[in-house]
């Protein structure tokens, strides 16, 4: 591999750019013209280009050589894309830049080179640790639908203290790599990456997304919602290109874009720098219409086609600036993203403070490996009743995220997706121009028949969906309970019957009519969607599960919209209840450990005794209950994930669920999920058992907040009986501690494969269990004496 030093300092900006003091200067500003003679200026936007040019010391070597393209289409302008480096050999550009976030742009013009074959060049492209491309097909990427005539590909890497950005292109065997030109810019830190936890939503669950600066992205869509194509140049200082919104709205649904304002002037804040997004984004916006009867019948929606599995960060720029729009509760509405609800109650003037101040939003979704769309939707909300019925969008940006091994690659187009350029090119420019009298003449009939059909066959999935999950259910283990008997068991769901309450929902105590023992009755929020998938999954998983250290599910209820489980009641409620924040008597230590050992015995049974190996994936002590003998039993299945027992410890790849404090890192970063997830999450409780403090504490300095951080901070310090139950202090052998301390410390191992696997974890609790015993008999430790430490 060959390595070329390039040292690029230019002229920031040309006299094209309309606006002679930019927000933002960069750093670092690299255009490198590959295969250039010599320098250039491009004429559509006035930067000057450096010349990548045959003879030069820092670009001679014998694996690669400058072309010269057959011909220039009338779309494509001459500087970077005319001149192209050839690589017949893997070859590293290596740029020093300072330390921070980048953008790296490749342009790419797929034409018809002197001796080369377009269709042949496959390659891949790695930029630091990250792979970018990979067997990459720029002819065709171009050719598909829609086809174009030139590639930009647009990536933010973060380039650490090595002050070193290496670009190297690796042609696969037997064929060619090329490049027309690399734009490197600076951009202020923060900007994407390296956000302050807690300020990304992961869409479809309760949890945020820790966007660190080790993530990569690569730039999938920037469009300027209902305004025109915003030009490099006329960015805030970053040279990002803003596409017009036309292409990507769903059906005929356009809504309107409301005049421009004159007088508008755009107050940007800290929180919304002004480098954030150009002025004229938030001077235009698209809405649903002033017409609240028709708003309220659709959802204004944009669709993006993307690559499947992987996680993508949705930023969405908001900016009232129409004059009578001054006070909250005016515009109120709700975001959808892949048909889950990101916000409830959007209000724009809320969020930001006031006319004409800028803000975004943004959100993480996992797009799976069936799924090809990402949809963004508004729709008006109702339940505040705002004066306006309507909802409003500034602009979007959607990013792919690098996957745990560093990858932002994805396939190439199939070949049969591949289109004549020329044919659709004709074809789209017929569309553009009758698209606008189409729309104005068929709004009014195809908004109401593309609703009814979207109304018609989402009744129709749901209802193939709920027959579907009827017949996963076993009739001779888990039975079907009327609502009737629900009702009674529960005097109509009042309040005072209940235990518990969840995300899911309410769990209430009470009898059913034929069942002798209590119950415990979980039934899901009628307002939420949100636990239908759980609620079928646990019933599934636990229908065929009989094991004296996991809960029974006796049956449930599928009536009226209601969704409902019914459990055999434990009388000592969860583990927590018997830890902290409560009036009772706290557990002996033996009693803990026998709760652990318990725990463990249902763990260990669920990866490797089971037909399936089931992962838990949401292991806490809220999820671990006690029975009338104090014995523990492993709840709540519904996020729990299978796989054939012979495959043990192989990763399931699937988007991140679970609890915030308990969650795998490995599994949060990589979305690889494993049976030693379920091991970290249980080495959390073990040291939760062993303090008496949540998992999580904001009440804390922050070093502490964390328990499974902290309490490896103590073991290393040596300093873990500074931080164990005041209850248990000189009740715990010394030798029963150290071995106890050290299966928790194993299982909260960075790397998975360093954590024990849960059989190995139980024989060492029950290891530990007998050095207390044994302490005991001999005196050195006397624990006082306790009811419950003898019903066990």
């Amino acid at each position: 591999m060959l390595f070329l030093i390039i040292i690029v300092f230019l002229s920031l900006f040309s006299s094209a750019s309309t606006t002679s003091s930019p927000p933002y200067t960069p750093t670092d500003y690299i255009l490198l013209n590959s295969g250039a003679s010599s320098n250039t200026t491009s004429d559509d936007e006035g930067r000057h280009w450096v010349a990548d040019a045959d003879g030069d010391d820092r670009y001679s070597n014998t694996s690669s050589f400058s072309s010269i393209a057959s011909y220039l289409e009338p779309s494509v302008t001459e500087v970077p894309y005319m001149t192209a480096r050839i690589f017949h050999g893997d070859f590293t550009y290596k740029f020093p830049v300072s330390p921070g976030p980048k953008f790296l742009r490749l342009y790419f013009y797929p034409n018809q080179y002197p001796g080369l074959d377009m269709t042949a060049s496959f390659f891949s492209v790695t930029a630091n640790k990250y792979t970018l491309l990979s067997n990459f097909s720029a002819y065709l990427v171009s050719s598909a639908s829609p086809p174009q005539a030139f590639i930009v590909k647009e990536f933010v890497i973060t380039v650490g203290t090595e002050q070193m950005l290496h670009v190297t292109f690796a042609p696969s065997p037997n064929s060619f790599a090329f490049i027309n030109g690399i734009e490197i810019v600076s951009m202020p830190a923060n900007l994407y990456t390296g956000q302050t936890y807690g300020s990304i939503l992961l869409v479809d669950t309760n949890y945020f997304f820790e966007l660190e600066n080790t993530t990569a992205l690569e730039t999938a869509y920037r469009v300027n919602v209902g305004g025109r194509d915003i030009l490099n140049v006329d960015d805030s200082g970053m040279f990002r290109t803003w596409s017009q919104d036309g292409d990507y709205i769903f059906g005929a649904a356009f809504g309107v874009t409301p005049p421009y304002q004159p007088n508008t002037t755009i107050k940007y804040t800290e929180a919304t720098p002004v480098y954030t997004a150009p002025e004229v984004l938030y001077e235009t916006a698209r809405t649903m219409g002033p017409i609240a009867s028709i708003n309220l019948n659709y959802n204004l929606t944009w669709v993006f086609t993307v690559d499947p599995g992987f996680y993508y960060l949705v930023r969405l720029h908001f900016c009232e600036t129409e004059t009578f729009l001054q006070y909250i509760n005016q515009r109120v509405f709700n975001i959808f993203i892949n048909n889950h609800t990101a916000v409830k109650g959007m209000d724009v003037i809320g969020v930001s403070g006031g006319n004409g101040i800028p803000v975004y939003k943004d959100y993480v979704v996992w797009v799976p490996q069936s799924v090809n769309d990402l949809w963004v939707a508004l729709h008006p909300q109702t339940r505040e009743k705002p004066q306006f019925y309507d909802a409003i969008l500034n602009g979007l940006e959607i990013f792919k995220l690098s996957n745990w091994d560093g990858s932002l690659a994805a396939p190439n187009p199939r070949p049969e997706t591949v289109r004549s350029t020329q044919k659709h090119s004709e074809k789209k420019g017929k569309f553009l121009k009758q698209k606008s009298v189409i729309v104005g003449a068929t709004l009014s009939i195809i908004v109401p028949m593309v609703l009814i059909f979207v109304f018609w066959l989402r009744k129709h999935l749901l209802r193939t969906t709920e027959a579907l999950n009827r017949r996963k259910v076993s009739p001779s283990l888990c039975k079907h309970i009327s609502l009737a008997d629900i009702l009674t068991a529960t005097n109509n769901f009042d309040d005072a019957l209940i235990v518990g309450r969840g995300g899911f929902g309410n769990v209430y105590r009470g009898r059913i009519p034929g069942i002798q023992h209590e119950v415990a009755i979980k039934r899901l929020n009628s307002k939420s969607h949100q636990g239908e998938n759980e609620f079928w999954a646990e019933i599934e998983m636990l229908s065929q599960l009989r094991y004296i250290n996991l809960v029974s599910l006796i049956g449930y209820c599928n009536e009226n919209n209601e969704m409902i489980l019914v459990y055999g009641y434990m009388v000592n409620g969860t583990l927590r209840d018997h830890l902290y924040n409560n009036d009772s008597i706290p557990l002996p230590w033996k009693q803990r450990l026998r709760i652990c050992i318990g725990t463990a015995r249902g763990l260990e049974y669920l990866h490797s005794g089971a037909v399936q190996r089931i992962i838990h994936r949401d292991v806490k002590t809220t999820n671990i209950l006690l029975d009338e003998a104090w014995v523990a039993k492993v709840s709540d299945f519904g996020l729990s994930k299978t796989g054939p027992v012979l495959m043990e410890n192989v990763p399931i790849t699937t988007m991140v669920k679970g609890t915030f404090g308990y969650m795998d890192p490995e599994y949060y970063r990589r979305l690889q999920l494993t049976e030693k997830s379920d091991v970290y999450s249980f080495g959390v409780v073990l040291f939760e058992v062993l303090c008496a403090r949540p998992a999580v504490d904001t009440r804390l300095k922050e070093d502490q907040i964390g328990l499974a951080g902290w309490a490896l901070k103590c073991v290393e310090n040596e300093t873990i009986e500074q931080i164990v139950d005041p209850y248990l202090q000189g009740k715990i052998a010394a030798e029963c501690l150290r071995v106890y301390v050290e299966i928790a410390k194993n299982c909260l191992h960075d790397a998975g494969v360093e954590r024990p696997k849960m059989r190995d974890v139980l024989r060492m609790l029950e290891f530990a269990l007998q050095l207390q015993e044994t302490a005991e008999t001999k005196h050195t430790v006397i624990d006082r004496p306790h009811a419950i430490d003898d019903v066990v």
